[in-house]
């Protein structure tokens, strides 16, 4: 009980699967015979005048030219096929010359190999119950053909195997059928590939801008939130410290303490706030927000922005954190005395170059801060390079493209 309750499930999906493809390729082959048998009939039943030549030559012309003239409608029937019997969607453009290579050989392949299976079934299924057939003949024959039972025995396997090759049979047809459609009457490789990544740079665009405005709004929720309290914070502390004089020593040293750390945190959460989206960046745009960065740097800047009409958000964004980023870098690192920056829009094209002045040998590939930049640039498909000999000087030049 255990095996069959075991087997049942196996059986139960071959029989599922024999009966799709089984009806996939009698749907297949009734498609063909229409396309192919009845241009070939068309001589003999209206040009009754003709020449045998001339029914000859009707006859091998019009089954190629009558497919040809009707791809369209035989793509949009079999591409029906595929997704109604197989669940299996093809698109691609209403014609296109490859769609008449299937119409002409690999459906007709097909449909000729399952006729193929469908004989093997036939004579296989005949072979297999060669015992019923032995029982229905007369006693007499079967006295006189002394050996018959051991002869169908050999017979019944050969039904046996033939009946399985027939379902092997039908299941690579499908495969078959299904691979030359995909690849004759689906869109073309190189367009489809073209497709392809116009939709992943799309999506990578939305999620680009996604992550922007999510940091736009959590620089907002600190401006407006965090960094108000803060400061309301500072304020009464520094209330405090100037007007509860009489309190005793330690109590105005809590109090001093205090009021210092709030001040701490404020600019370090405005820092911070800037280094997400600096409010500036979107009211004045890039020279403004640059202005900022240059001003507050702990080393003389050098700037010089132009850039006549502005570029994406994103793309401004991007451009504020490679100098932000690089400038930070350099008064970390860099032991220079004065850094220069450069951006400029050229036609489609904003060119950021960060340049300083000091010791050099920095390297992107050795996971600094560069790494980021570098991923950051990337993300809007623009391209970053560095050149940091040792000694100096290093050069950070970046290339985004202003639309996205």
């Amino acid at each position: 009980m255990s095996l069959l309750t075991a087997i049942r499930p196996a059986f139960g999906r071959s029989l599922h699967r024999l009966r799709r493809d089984l009806g996939f390729g009698v749907a297949g082959a009734a498609v063909q015979f229409v396309a192919w048998a009845v241009p070939m009939s068309v001589p003999w039943l209206i040009y009754e005048d003709t020449s045998a030549l001339g029914e000859v030559m009707l006859a091998l012309t019009l089954p190629l030219v009558v497919p040809a003239l009707a791809t369209p409608v035989l793509t949009r029937v079999q591409r029906w096929r595929f997704k109604a019997l197989l669940d299996i969607e093809i698109t691609g453009p209403k014609v296109a010359p490859r769609q008449l290579w299937y119409h002409l050989l690999a459906g007709p392949a097909v449909a000729w190999g399952g006729v193929l299976a469908v004989t093997m079934a036939l004579v296989g299924l005949a072979a297999a119950t060669v015992y019923i057939w032995i029982w229905g003949v007369p006693l007499s024959w079967r006295v006189e053909h002394v050996g018959y039972s051991t002869k169908a025995a050999y017979v019944t396997v050969g039904g046996v195997i033939l009946l399985a090759l027939a379902y092997a049979l039908v299941g690579a047809l499908a495969r078959l059928d299904v691979r030359a459609a995909t690849a004759l009457l689906g869109p073309v490789p190189a367009k489809e590939l073209e497709r392809r990544v116009e939709d992943l740079t799309e999506s990578r665009a939305g999620a680009v801008d996604v992550a922007d405005a999510e940091r736009r709004r959590i620089e907002r929720d600190l401006h407006d939130g965090a960094q108000q309290r803060l400061v309301s914070m500072a304020v009464n502390l520094g209330l405090a410290k100037a007007t509860l004089t009489d309190l005793p020593d330690e109590a105005r040293q809590v109090i001093e303490e205090a009021h210092r750390e709030a001040k701490d945190a404020i600019e370090e959460l405005s820092a911070l706030v800037r280094g997400l989206h600096p409010a500036v960046l979107d009211e004045l745009g890039l020279d403004a927000a640059l202005s900022g960065i240059a001003a507050r740097a702990p080393l003389p800047v050098r700037l010089h922005v132009h850039v006549p009409e502005r570029a994406a958000p994103t793309v401004e964004a991007v451009a504020y954190f490679v100098v932000s980023e690089a400038l930070t870098n350099v008064a970390k690192h860099a032991r220079a005395e004065r850094a220069d920056v450069t951006v400029v829009r050229t036609g489609d094209m904003l060119r950021v170059v960060v340049a300083d002045d000091g010791e050099g040998g920095a390297d992107a590939a050795r996971g600094s801060g560069l790494t980021g930049l570098a991923k950051r640039v990337g993300s809007v498909d623009g391209t970053f390079g560095i050149s940091s000999p040792s000694g100096g000087p290093t050069v950070i030049t970046v290339e985004l493209p202003c639309v996205l």
